[in-house]
């Protein structure tokens, strides 16, 4: 009796285990914890894809760390030239792994496989197209693939990869802050929107107080950092562009925020107002702090101070710089965007048609979260219609690839002559311009329904 029950006990065991390998290479991510509710197969597909971006960002960030190198000369029989108490020696060049190259080529893996799926996914309309398994399950083979470009991905020869790819960074990086501009706009939207019912349906004198104390500390903290902005960034004789820079944004700033409370947009969007416009304006002045401290000119720009005063050599002589505040901020804005677009599900009109988001009818009705044996699975929402679009949900994680590797090098452009790492003018106009189409996608959003008044803009 003992026997049989153990019997069956490990039988089941094996069963579970088949099921949960199973789902690593089947059509649909079934493996979650017993502790998690069922949910949106779309849903868990868009967490799995912005892990492995998170994994590619995580691999980079151990790279350009200072002192890796040393700590991996430490590993018997890794490194060349590096201590090995088993007599074995090393073949590996532990610098070919670490530095600015290495974060370029991690990046460039990274972009390679969402690039590979937006491909793949075009025109993907439901879960019934066949491609739509490859999307929704398959992981360990996705993951292998990873692995694959990332493994050749170090084998490009140096040439003039870095600064081709510099490039692409570039352009990539200035589509993912608009894309990081129309989260913001939304999520501002939807802020003001749910504090206003909240208000109108319960405790108006609370809601309100709230609103505003928010409103007022985002925008006491904007005018505290234009004031830091002048007073480290610009100079009493001389700093000309960093002043106009300054002064421009802050002009574009407040006039949005004026315009967000003019009566006839109040009757357009009775929801517009100034939190939106605080929250924007914050925004917009941590981009400008961050185009500030790529200026090439270390009387007008500290940051270049700091940034040489922790610079590391590794490969061949080449100069890594190592953080500073603007790329820390940068990087947890980047989680944050990644990781909204992965869960987001908007209920804006003008927001899903700049996103390319399409709500199915699986979607709004809650899909059919059926549960087996108890077990606690993916369900399928998208039999009638994707709940977003596949091809440029890949497409917003290769510019976020992009983004990262340009962050994580500080926007610092390769110099094959010197072999060092320089930071360009670039860099500057691109953050400011994007800053300025963020601006200009707000204020869009503000007027489109008075001079679109034909078209429904929830």
């Amino acid at each position: 009796m003992l026997r049989s029950l153990r019997f069956r006990s490990h039988l089941s065991n094996l069963l579970k285990l088949q099921e949960e390998v199973s789902c690593l290479c089947g059509s649909a991510p079934c493996l979650l914890c017993g502790c998690c509710p069922s949910t949106r197969n779309s849903t868990i597909s868009r967490l799995i894809f912005t892990f492995f971006l998170f994994l590619g960002t995580l691999v980079s960030i151990i790279m350009i760390i200072p002192g890796v190198e040393e700590q991996l000369h430490k590993l018997p029989g890794f490194c060349e030239g590096g201590s090995s108490s088993l007599g074995i020696q090393g073949r590996v060049n532990c610098k070919s792994f670490l530095g600015h190259k290495s974060v370029y080529r991690m990046c460039f893996a990274t972009a390679a496989f969402f690039f590979l799926f937006a491909l793949i996914m075009i025109c993907v309309r439901s879960s019934k197209d066949p491609r739509a398994a490859i999307q929704n399950g398959f992981w360990f083979f996705k993951f292998l693939i990873l692995i694959g470009i990332t493994v050749g991905a170090f084998y490009i020869p140096n040439g003039s990869f870095t600064t081709v790819w510099f490039y692409f960074g570039v352009v990539g990086s200035f589509l993912f802050i608009l894309i990081q501009l129309i989260l913001l706009i939304d999520f501002a939207h939807s802020w003001s929107q749910v504090w206003l019912r909240n208000a109108n349906e319960g405790n108006a004198k609370g809601w309100y107080a709230a609103l505003f104390i928010f409103t007022f500390t985002f925008y006491a903290v904007s005018l505290a950092a234009v004031v830091l902005l002048y007073v480290y960034y610009t100079k009493p004789d001389g700093c000309t562009e960093n002043k106009v820079l300054i002064s421009l944004n802050l002009i574009f700033c407040i006039i949005v925020s004026v315009v967000s409370i003019l009566p006839k947009i109040q009757d357009a969007q009775p929801h517009s107002g100034l939190l939106q416009a605080s929250i924007i304006t914050l925004y917009t002045l941590f981009i400008t702090w961050s185009a500030l401290a790529n200026v090439p000119n270390k009387y007008c720009n500290p940051t270049l101070l700091v940034r040489n005063s922790t610079t590391s050599l590794v490969a061949d002589g080449q100069v890594t710089q190592w953080w500073d505040a603007p790329s820390i901020v940068g990087l947890v804005i980047f989680l944050l965007c990644t990781l909204f677009i992965s869960i987001r599900s908007s209920d804006h009109s003008q927001v899903n048609k700049m996103m390319l988001t399409e709500e199915s009818p699986a979607m709004l009705s809650g899909g059919d979260p059926s549960v087996e044996d108890g077990g606690r699975r993916a369900y399928d929402n998208e039999q009638d219609g994707v709940a977003y679009n596949y091809t440029f949900f890949h497409i917003c994680l290769f510019l976020a690839s992009l983004y990262i590797m340009m962050t994580l090098t500080n926007w610092y452009r390769p110099d094959e002559g010197s072999q060092t790492m320089t930071s360009p003018w670039t860099a500057v106009w691109v953050k400011i311009s994007s800053s300025w189409a963020g601006l200009l996608l707000y204020l869009w959003t503000l007027v489109a329904p008075i001079l679109l008044p034909g078209r429904e803009f929830s």
